[in-house]
């Protein structure tokens, strides 16, 4: 998935720089609450929401640390994060629960123990990909149900979108869930402006796209945009390196069992591992070295 182009004029909602500056967005949080809201779908509107601490630390030398992408608490206390995930990730439940309960388990010792008055947590996850093969619906919700479908509690909720299982034309696009999923999925391929939808121009939606309009960048959100690019070039290019590293060193290793095996040829050891013939007499010396 490309969400930098540069013959784009919106850079995508998807990309590290369009979701901070749209979702992570500390001095306007106009479309965050209205998308919030949406997500939850919540009929209260939420008109304050505060950023709070997004790492977890590890309670133990042994305990497992992480980042939220976004956290933030509402007026009335709710507490959110915020999770985007672009690749496969089978196990994504899992890692909303991980951060889930640390923000629980944070509320209760801060309540010096107790259980009564904690406020709700929303644990919501956007997802470019399917985890969830035997749901269709692309946007879930789930608290604790028993087997009868009564609830239990819903002091912790997950919320799921696969924006993968989103196929709404626009003209059956009228709630704010679906304009929110519509615009994370379209905005960075408009091109006419005459064709934008119309609820484009609503409030929320346009102080989003206003600061993802590369023509309509200071020169100071250019220079964070560049410096967001290079990072992710960065970041791809060692990532590359990462996974070339394991490549040869699983190559080598399947080399060096089958010249230690001494049944096949050089060049049938080469083709049986994908290597050149070079690469096996290059191990061959190696191992001749270290005898």
């Amino acid at each position: 998935m490309n969400l930098y182009n540069d013959n784009e004029r919106f850079i995508s909602i998807l990309s590290d720089y369009g979701f901070k500056v749209t979702f992570g967005n500390e001095t306007d949080t106009r479309f965050l609450r209205r998308a919030l809201q949406a997500l939850i779908q919540s009929p209260v509107t939420i008109t304050k929401v505060e950023f709070i601490e997004s790492e977890i630390p590890g309670l133990t030398k042994d305990s497992r640390s992480g980042v939220y992408d976004i956290a933030c608490i509402d007026e009335t206390g709710n507490q959110f994060i915020v999770e985007m995930q672009l690749s496969k990730y089978p196990d994504f439940i899992q890692r909303m629960k991980f951060y889930s309960f640390y923000r629980l388990n944070t509320l209760i010792r801060k309540g010096k123990y107790r259980f009564e008055g904690l406020p709700k947590i929303y644990c919501i996850g956007i997802l470019a990909a399917s985890i969830f093969p035997s749901i269709s619906d692309y946007h879930n919700v789930a608290v604790l149900k028993n087997e009868k479908g009564e609830l239990i509690d819903d002091q912790t909720t997950f919320i799921t979108i696969e924006l993968s299982k989103f196929k709404k034309r626009l003209a059956y696009i009228q709630t704010d869930l679906d304009k929110l999923i519509y615009t994370m999925k379209t905005l960075h391929k408009a091109t006419n402006l005459k064709q934008f939808p119309q609820f484009w121009n609503e409030e929320w939606l346009e102080a989003a796209i206003k600061e993802l309009d590369t023509r309509a960048m200071t020169p100071e959100k250019r220079m964070a945009y560049e410096m967001t690019l290079s990072a992710n070039a960065l970041a791809v290019e060692n990532e590359n390196k990462k996974i070339q590293e394991a490549i040869n060193l699983k190559n080598i290793e399947t080399v060096t069992k089958s010249l230690k095996r001494g049944k096949l040829t050089i060049e049938e050891i080469a083709e049986d591992s994908g290597v050149s013939v070079d690469f096996v007499l290059e191990i061959q010396r190696s191992l001749a070295k270290n005898q």
